[in-house]
């Protein structure tokens, strides 16, 4: 590849007293493009996002595939995902961007849940017709960031920002599946071992034994909430996660391999091949066409 993939970090272009931003995304474009930064060359952010597009079409590529953007489409980004906005400037919305700790420290357990709920989610539709209904939100998050008077500013932002997520929640036009709260909650901290361990073991047992649970309870999660067993959904991040890193452009594969958990180059290649028909090699080339 011609260029590294560079990883973004909240702090790198904000400057605000929270680590909370809400921008319109023709503001976002006129600000990076004053650093040079271009945002139709695909980054890897290190922060949590929420685009919601009110006018306009174009696409934007998340994690190596293309999701359509119009009018009533919201995208909840999460950390460590590789992507990149149109060239040009063809919508017109709102981007918010956020470090995760700042909005989940002050959840209870059943708020948590929801946010959980909605950033497992890749897209939501709530229909242009709905958008109206955000504007109270958004207006209010706007009004705050521009506010100099800190006093419990971070809560009410928390606060105005979970309303918003539910009030989309709630006019999602593809209504979220309802799961039982301890499976879901399951689910989500077996992704979460797996984003900590997955240089030691790609075995589903090890990753039941660390939940203390069984793994055909947690085969049976998997399938109800990802439509895959165990095997595969672990299979499914792996993959996206070599991806990511062959295209970062950082590492050689041998060393994408050890990292990645794999004892034998061999076998790392092995493995991306069964799920791609290509070698890692084959498909750093494919990136830069």
């Amino acid at each position: 590849m011609k260029s590294k993939i560079e990883n973004i970090n909240f702090s790198q272009f904000v400057n605000q007293s929270i680590p909370f931003e809400i921008l319109s995304i023709k503001e976002l474009y006129e600000k990076l493009d004053k650093t040079n930064f271009d945002l139709s060359k695909p980054h890897r952010i290190e922060f949590h996002a929420l685009i919601i597009i009110t006018e306009g079409e174009s696409n934007h590529n998340l994690d190596f595939k293309d999701e359509i953007l119009s009018p009533g489409v919201i995208l909840p980004l999460v950390k460590d995902q590789v992507h990149s906005f149109n060239k040009k400037l063809l919508v017109k919305g709102y981007v918010i961007s956020f470090e995760e700790s700042f909005i989940t420290q002050y959840l209870n357990e059943k708020n948590l849940f929801h946010f959980l709920h909605i950033y497992h989610s890749p897209s939501i539709l709530i229909g242009k017709e709905n958008l109206i209904r955000l504007n109270p939100f958004l207006q209010t998050l706007q009004n705050l960031q521009n506010d100099s008077n800190n006093n419990l500013k971070a809560e009410i932002v928390n606060s105005v920002f979970i309303a918003l997520l539910f009030q989309i929640k709630r006019l999602s036009i593809y209504q979220h599946k309802i799961f039982k709260s301890q499976r879901f909650k399951d689910f989500i901290q077996f992704k979460q071992l797996i984003t900590e361990h997955y240089n030691e073991t790609h075995n589903v047992n090890d990753y039941a034994y660390k939940l203390s649970v069984s793994y055909k309870y947690l085969n049976d999660i998997c399938k109800e909430i990802s439509q895959k067993t165990a095997k595969e959904f672990l299979d499914s991040w792996l993959l996206l996660e070599i991806k990511r890193n062959i295209s970062e452009n950082k590492y050689t594969s041998q060393e994408i391999a050890y990292k990645m958990g794999f004892n034998e180059p061999s076998n790392f290649i092995r493995f991306f091949k069964k799920y791609t028909d290509f070698t890692p090699n084959q498909f750093k080339e494919k990136l830069v066409k």
